[in-house]
């Protein structure tokens, strides 16, 4: 997904948005599978908590710091309420889609009967929703908010990403467009970047996120 022309700074918006998208392809792909018990391979996944964990920061970070701040300028303005309104709705039913994969990851008894189709409804519910916020909500953010809330949002995800930026960082760039890394990367603290470099690619690159096969 190509970044756009914003007020604020989004580079990091629209990178964590198409992470997601390629994993949540690569859940699919998973659930698909006829040779091994799928259940079995995403429950045992890393990659299927770090995506659950790293969906949650982002859109929790956006209902505490985004969504609220929004609300209060936007006060009297039906239309972009609703616009909020849906976001969060959006969420909520996401939510709700990812514990109905875990019930079937945990369903030793038909579990395997409803995967496929639950992993196809998350992506298509994720697809959906990063769609909406891109044309619609990330406008109406770029038109509402000060720079000052919008690096409080950036703060408030750093935040609860917390101790876990060893594997963020990576997860956010892997296989990202080469602009688009060396803009994020050359926005973040020294000391994480060094880190990034020496450390946290490698260590990265060498999980078994997803079984020997994943892709």
């Amino acid at each position: 997904m190509a970044d756009h022309a914003t007020r604020l700074d989004m580079t990091m918006m629209y990178a964590v948005h198409d992470a997601l998208r390629r994993d949540a392809a690569r859940i699919v792909r998973i659930s698909r599978r006829s040779g091994d018990d799928p259940r079995r391979l995403l429950r045992s996944a890393v990659g299927w908590e770090m995506f659950k964990s790293f969906l949650h920061v982002h859109h929790t970070s956006e209902d505490d710091t985004v969504w609220p701040v929004m609300r209060e300028t936007l006060a009297g303005r039906p239309d972009d309420l609703a616009l909020l309104d849906a976001m969060e709705s959006e969420h909520a039913h996401l939510d709700f889609l990812i514990g109905q994969v875990d019930a079937a990851l945990a369903d030793a008894d038909q579990g395997h009967e409803r995967l496929s189709d639950l992993a196809d409804a998350l992506v298509v519910g994720l697809s959906a929703h990063l769609g909406h916020e891109e044309k619609e909500g990330l406008r109406l953010i770029d038109a509402t908010m000060t720079p000052q809330q919008w690096q409080t949002f950036g703060a408030e995800h750093a935040r609860r990403v917390g101790s876990d930026a060893s594997r963020y960082l990576p997860w956010v760039l892997e296989g990202a467009d080469p602009a688009r890394a060396e803009t994020i990367l050359a926005r973040i603290p020294e000391h994480l970047r060094q880190a990034y470099h020496t450390e946290w690619r490698a260590a990265y690159a060498g999980m078994d996120r997803w079984g020997p096969t994943a892709d």
